[in-house]
């Protein structure tokens, strides 16, 4: 059964190359609309498996369309797609929290669109959890403790609270496990009175700022055709640790 997506945006070039892009692939039905009133009309009444959205789109911006499909009864969870400025870290944030679940820069060429598409594919037939990321860039000491003791020098590419993209990969395979030593995001104001008022409740005092390099585990969940670069997955970050990364995300800092 083909994967049904809708694309909405107003650069009739983009929606040319996308549906040239994806008429050979033989699972996916891509839905253009250059219109965004005409897109979200559309998105309240026929049930779609993902959204491709540009942030300008006439008639109806694209985080009103995507406003429309959180309060759809037929499309509320689907993963969403932006096409974005390169590290447009704002645009970045204010879509995470609207919803948004990938984002990919624009224009769009043949070959980026075409690993784009392959890339969402899974989370669009199984509407998998959101991956929230933001460019991060520190440098990153990664062990394999299991292996001997080696150990290799890497600089993160990107950040979620779930997991950590990295370059180079250091050889290391899908399913190893590594040990890791980075600096999180400095974060400059207080902490989540919520999650403080929590803490001090259960332990009687205030929570110690997280400094110098934190040490995390984490599991190889995908690597790059390339080789370059591998993504991994956090196994054990502490509740401070994931509070510093969903603060930084948030642009609570």
């Amino acid at each position: 059964m083909s994967v049904k997506i809708l694309m909405a945006d107003g650069d009739l070039a983009s929606l040319e190359l996308a549906k040239t892009t994806t008429s050979l692939l033989q699972w996916c039905d891509l839905v253009t609309f250059a219109d965004g009133r005409e897109a979200a009309d559309c998105l309240q009444t026929e049930k779609f498996d993902g959204l491709i959205v540009a942030v300008k789109v006439p008639h109806m911006d694209g985080f009103e369309i995507i406003q429309r499909v959180k309060n759809s009864r037929l499309n509320s969870g689907i993963p969403i797609v932006m096409l974005t400025v390169e590290d447009d870290i704002e645009i970045m944030r204010r879509g995470f929290k609207a919803g948004v679940t990938f984002f990919t820069v624009m224009p769009p060429n043949r070959d980026r669109f075409y690993r784009l598409i392959n890339a969402v594919r899974g989370a669009m037939e199984n509407e998998r959890r959101r991956h929230l990321r933001l460019p991060y860039h520190t440098s990153i000491t990664c062990n394999l403790g299991d292996q001997g003791g080696r150990r290799f020098v890497s600089e993160s590419v990107d950040i979620s609270e779930g997991g950590i993209s990295v370059r180079p990969s250091g050889g290391v395979e899908v399913g190893q496990i590594l040990d890791l030593e980075l600096l999180l995001p400095q974060l400059v104001g207080p902490a989540n009175p919520a999650v403080k008022r929590s803490r001090n409740s259960l332990f009687g005092g205030r929570q110690a700022p997280l400094t110098g390099p934190q040490k995390v585990r984490a599991k190889v969940r995908y690597k790059s055709p390339s080789g370059e670069t591998i993504g991994m997955d956090f196994l054990d970050m502490t509740p401070a640790q994931r509070e510093v990364i969903k603060r930084y995300i948030a642009g609570d800092n």
